[in-house]
């Protein structure tokens, strides 16, 4: 009795509990990368729930069709060899159930790392997320302006991050727009975005990279392509230049608010000019075409050389 009082005690301030939380960011999508993998994990939840659901009605059935106070004190259960029907059933469905599951993770991954659907024939906001101990620095090369520590992105247009590290690895992450995706030292990994909807979202690095990893994170605000433009055009008219010894100081370790500047630390110090993971064909002609230069270069020193 002691034991029932407790259970219902248990699950009564669970619920109650559960009730005064917020709605999870990863389920309450902004964008269509984000509405893919939210369609996901609800597909994954509510198979699980099937499961379970059919495994507990089973359990109860069995304990009650097959409890021993049914039977005589004298019962002896009958030999029974192996249920082919059972075990196919045991073996098959699980594997039934993974190839589903294998088929729809990977037609999504396709999805979310192409440009989001529905915008693949507009030119996308290229932005370069670069992280250092323990802050982000977002520079729009096109807008030649750089934030610290803060996003401001057009609503109803593709973005194109372009994520790298001066630091240890870290994991670029905005919950209500898509998934998260890594930023090392020494390549550059593109992740695709969009916002269907104005509004303020959390960012941050969700790979543990320090004692400042909990305050590294970034504030988000989408807006529509005439409000973004604005703030372009005010930064330009307000903020300060970013000089290279203002952003090797910004590179120091610490925790910083949010800062703003006209031009961007591509100019003195690119992003890395390594593998480039997740980008577009265009970017790897561009790449290509960069490294048909620089051998035709090398080619022209080595003949003058020869002279």
């Amino acid at each position: 009795m002691k034991f029932k009082w407790a259970l219902l005690a248990f699950i009564f301030t669970a619920v109650t509990s559960l009730t005064g939380c917020g709605k999870l960011a990863v389920l309450d999508p902004k964008g269509p990368q984000a509405q893919r993998q939210a369609d996901d994990i609800m597909l994954s939840i509510g198979l699980m729930a099937v499961i379970v659901l059919i495994v507990f009605i089973i359990l109860v059935f069995m304990l009650v069709k097959y409890r021993a106070s049914k039977q005589a004190d004298d019962y002896e259960p009958p030999h029974i060899e192996g249920s082919k029907v059972v075990e196919a059933i045991v073996i098959g469905i699980p594997i039934l159930i993974i190839i589903f599951l294998s088929v729809v993770s990977v037609k999504s991954n396709y999805i979310v790392e192409a440009a989001p659907q529905g915008y693949e024939n507009q030119k996308p906001l290229i932005v370069y997320a670069a992280s250092s101990n323990w802050k982000w620095h977002f520079s729009y090369p096109e807008e030649n302006i750089e934030t610290v520590n803060y996003l401001y992105i057009p609503t109803n247009r593709p973005l194109e991050f372009k994520l790298y590290s001066y630091g240890p690895i870290t994991s670029f992450w905005i919950p209500q727009l898509g998934g998260q995706k890594y930023a090392m030292s020494d390549m550059v990994n593109t992740l695709h975005l969009a916002a269907d909807v104005p509004g303020e979202y959390m960012g941050r690095n969700a790979n543990f990279s320090g004692k400042g990893f909990a305050e590294n994170t970034f504030n988000v605000k989408a807006m529509s392509e005439d409000k973004f433009q604005e703030w372009v055009d005010e930064v330009k008219q307000t903020a300060k230049p970013l000089t290279e010894p203002k952003f090797k100081e910004l590179l120091e370790p610490g925790n910083l608010g949010q800062l703003t500047f006209t031009g961007t630390h591509l100019e003195f110090m690119p992003a890395p000019e390594g593998m480039h993971h997740g980008s577009s064909n265009m970017d790897d002609m561009d790449m290509d075409d960069m490294n048909m230069d620089t051998d035709t270069n090398s080619e022209h020193v080595q003949h003058e050389g020869g002279h």
